[in-house]
């Protein structure tokens, strides 16, 4: 359903394990950093306003997750780190030439966002079959099903917005060849993407 071109390493789940604080850390921000993706795109496109109706119900989602993951370490007695650059993030961010249209610039936003989502759900897949905690197993079903939703969300509105379906489609293939690639050299970090 996801489209993925390549799993998750299966040993990211025994790093995940191991290291649940800085997952936790790690997951927290990456709930603040969709929050803040969501407003760029109303402050970038106000003139769209389904997208800017669908990004302020996200805003809100999002931080609600983040209220929860939060919640969920302070109870397990940890603390909220340190900010941790996303390099995944980053690399897919960049995989798109700058410039071109405002209506070129909104899809790639979008699609990027989509495959965020994508990998996100996937992960949290894992962390609700494998985490030996039941609650923090139900919490990350929950979870990923949310992403699920995101992800179609972002697909919908990069479909609307674009200046064909065929340029999404295209240019979506591009994007899950390059994760799929990416992907391959990450896996080794107690990061949600890393």
């Amino acid at each position: 359903m996801l489209g993925l071109k390549l799993p998750t390493d299966p040993r990211w789940v025994n790093i995940a394990k191991q290291n649940l604080e800085e997952i936790l850390t790690d997951h927290a921000y990456c709930e603040q950093k969709a929050a803040s993706t969501a407003i760029s795109l109303i402050i970038g496109f106000p003139q769209y306003s389904e997208l800017v109706s669908a990004m302020t119900d996200l805003v809100q989602e999002e931080m609600s997750h983040f209220k929860m993951v939060h919640d969920i370490i302070l109870e397990k007695g940890y603390s909220l780190g340190r900010e941790r650059k996303d390099i995944y993030v980053l690399q897919l961010l960049n995989f798109f030439p700058k410039g071109g249209s405002k209506s070129i610039h909104l899809t790639h936003k979008l699609l990027c966002a989509a495959l965020i989502e994508a990998r996100s759900c996937e992960r949290f897949r894992i962390l609700s079959e494998e985490l030996e905690d039941a609650k923090l197993r139900n919490f990350y079903r929950k979870l990923m099903i949310s992403e699920a939703h995101h992800y179609t969300l972002f697909l919908k509105l990069a479909k609307k917005y674009a200046p064909s379906k065929e340029l999404v489609d295209q240019k979506w293939e591009a994007l899950l060849e390059f994760e799929g690639k990416l992907i391959k050299k990450l896996g080794d970090q107690e990061r949600i993407h890393g």
